[in-house]
């Protein structure tokens, strides 16, 4: 009998844990709906519930972490730097804003599970309906994409802001690769442009691995500069071109790393004469990351993100940032103080409400 309590217990205990992780808390239900938030200072926030891909679990099989984003938001609101009014949440791209960078015959190719496996290099999706995996994690990356587009059209208002997710820097016209489906960067760029807002545009591309898409799709376009620092000797072999790609030796640590972004920055600018800049602040530069090989430190990363927001800023060119890769444990964690350090120079005076804890509905969502 008392086994068989046992068993009873546990079986509850399971579903009680599994509706934790699925049905949203208060926290995020509160950035669902798409709307219009409130800048806090010259700071604009851009995230929605709906960047959380849903796999029953087995995303959490993949190496990135896709709970990174919700991690972020929650944290930034438990600390009480915002609230959740103050966060702009997205749209779903529109089957007319992908087409504005992929072809026809690619979006064809999302009705095969899997084409998707093969983008995400997530084997276990090819076995799953093309039903699921449009709703368990395209539509989330739609969300996340429409979201780099609403980023950009904030910066131009408020002067930054920050997706807290996106930076889908390896999808092609024809292809996603490297985890990525959608460009959204790319899509965002052109979609600001055919608004009227934007003419001439700067990618700035801090992910360790090289920008590769942004580069093929903005080949020949004299109106956008892209900029990529990564890591020479890891993903993607070939490297595509860029306007400028500076490639860094596995080992490279802060100073290096900072010196180098310095040395170049003020040119890229001069050369690129952007309306608005695009910052892939990938942190898998973090030393340990599992996927890459440099040796910057957390303090590293949130400086650099900072020069480039400051290079911004002193310039008058609206920055719209967005998160990219990062694979180790705490890799979310440096977004967030990247994030935060931004807020803290340009947000001030905040309107979020005092710190708490994370209830356990919040805790478990985001686990």
């Amino acid at each position: 009998m008392i086994f068989y309590g046992l068993l009873f217990f546990s079986c509850v205990l399971v579903a009680v844990l599994g509706c934790l992780n699925c049905i949203p808390p208060e926290s995020f239900k509160e950035v669902k709906q798409p709307r219009a938030g409130r800048g806090i200072g010259r700071v604009a926030i851009v995230y929605s519930q709906r960047y959380q891909v849903d796999l029953g679990g087995l995303e959490k099989l993949h190496s990135f972490d896709i709970r990174k984003y919700g991690k972020i938001y929650l944290k930034l609101v438990t600390d009480g730097h915002i609230a959740p009014a103050d966060v702009f949440v997205p749209d779903e791209l529109t089957r007319e804003q992908i087409l504005l960078v992929h072809t026809e015959g690619f979006l064809a190719s999302l009705d095969d599970s899997k084409n998707v496996a093969r983008y995400l290099e997530a084997p276990y999706v090819a076995l799953m309906p093309a039903s699921a995996v449009d709703s368990g994690i395209l539509k989330p990356m739609r969300y996340a994409a429409g979201g780099t587009i609403l980023a950009g059209r904030e910066a131009i208002k408020h002067g930054i802001a920050v997706n807290i997710g996106g930076g889908f820097h390896h999808a092609k016209p024809d292809a996603g690769e490297g985890f990525n489906v959608y460009a959204d960067i790319a899509i965002a760029i052109r979609e600001l442009r055919r608004q009227g807002l934007i003419r001439r545009a700067l990618v700035v591309d801090l992910d360790v691995h090289q920008g590769n898409g942004t580069a093929v799709i903005f080949a020949g376009d004299d109106d956008v500069f892209t900029f990529s620092m990564h890591q020479r000797d890891i993903y993607p072999i070939p490297k595509a071109v860029s306007d400028l790609d500076v490639e860094l030796d596995r080992g490279a640590d802060d100073e290096t790393y900072l010196k180098l972004l310095a040395e170049h920055l003020p040119k890229v600018f001069d050369a690129a004469r952007p309306d608005i800049v695009f910052l892939q602040a990938g942190c898998d530069t973090l030393d340990g990351d599992p996927l890459a090989g440099l040796a910057m430190t957390a303090g590293g990363i949130v400086r650099r993100d900072a020069m480039v927001i400051d290079e911004c800023v002193r310039r008058g060119v609206p920055v719209a940032m967005t998160l990219g890769g990062g694979y180790s444990r705490d890799a979310w964690a440096v977004q967030y103080e990247s994030i935060l350090g931004t807020i803290r120079r340009y947000g001030l005076p905040a309107r979020a409400a005092s710190p708490r804890k994370p209830d356990i509905k919040e805790r478990f969502y985001t686990k």
